[in-house]
């Protein structure tokens, strides 16, 4: 299954071309009895197919594809998916937001292709309780949601945070972001930082100390308040002082933040007496 691809990891890969040389050497390795898996109409991933294709394909995605999800609730939680031969099932289940429904139809017609009904698929996708940092709730004081989610390049912050917004009727999105990757220290993708945060209502950035360039540039550009914090502790505290009920406050990194999930738990206990 490919699901996109994009410009990532600028350590290892030149440019795009590279990653996409050697997704098309993983296709060469699907053997004809196998199943391709990508959604529709993305151009780098066309490119790569055109190198050449020796195994069937298949398409999924929620604007069309042989595998089609349909939202029957604007957060995503419920939705239903039809299969090629048009039959459909609904499915309610704990996760959230259009990204994560085009992964459960890739893996819905993955298991399709070895005999799964499907019925079944629609019935273990509403079992599925989803994994650890994606979208993970950590905890809820007095009404302050903490969630830590893996996204760490701006096209997963922003469907991360589209995911949220679609999710709440009240209170505030408040992203904290660390730019950890290696791709993100070189500062490929610092153009796409600000506009990927678009849903949130606030961000506060942190500038890890191996971070060559300063995201006050980023600030500089955001569509939403925005500020860049140096210090751990400091950045806690600022987010203690801002939150308040209702509050979605929604950690991003790819790496352990210097424990700031668990210290930031803390505090906000400490603060509300809880």
């Amino acid at each position: 299954m490919i699901n996109n691809l994009e410009f990532d990891h600028a350590d290892i890969f030149d440019d795009l071309a590279a990653i996409q040389r050697q997704f098309h050497h993983l296709i060469r390795c699907v053997p004809g009895s196998g199943l391709v898996l990508t959604p529709p109409d993305v151009p780098a991933i066309e490119e790569t197919l055109d190198k050449g294709l020796w195994t069937e394909r298949q398409t999924f995605g929620i604007d069309g594809g042989d595998w089609q999800g349909a939202l029957a609730s604007r957060d995503g939680r419920q939705w239903s998916l039809k299969d090629p031969a048009g039959v459909t099932a609904a499915v309610d289940w704990a996760q959230l937001g259009e990204h994560n429904i085009s992964n459960a139809l890739a893996a819905g017609a993955a298991a399709h292709h070895v005999g799964v009904p499907t019925a079944q698929i629609a019935k273990s996708l509403a079992a599925f309780k989803g994994v650890k940092r994606r979208l993970e709730v950590l905890g809820d004081i007095k009404g302050i949601r903490v969630i830590d989610d893996f996204a760490h390049h701006p096209t997963a912050i922003e469907k991360t945070l589209g995911a949220l917004r679609a999710s709440i009727d009240e209170g505030r999105i408040i992203a904290v972001i660390e730019p950890r990757s290696n791709t993100m220290r070189l500062g490929d993708h610092r153009a796409a930082l600000a506009p990927s945060t678009n849903q949130a209502d606030e961000v506060l950035w942190y500038q890890p100390p191996n971070l060559d360039w300063s995201l006050d540039d980023v600030v500089a550009t955001s569509p939403v308040p925005a500020e860049v914090l140096q210090d751990l502790t400091e950045l806690i505290n600022r987010i203690v002082a801002k939150a308040r009920n209702n509050d979605v406050i929604v950690i991003m990194s790819n790496g352990g933040f210097g424990g700031i999930h668990q210290r930031l738990l803390t505090a906000l206990r400490a603060q509300h007496q809880e």
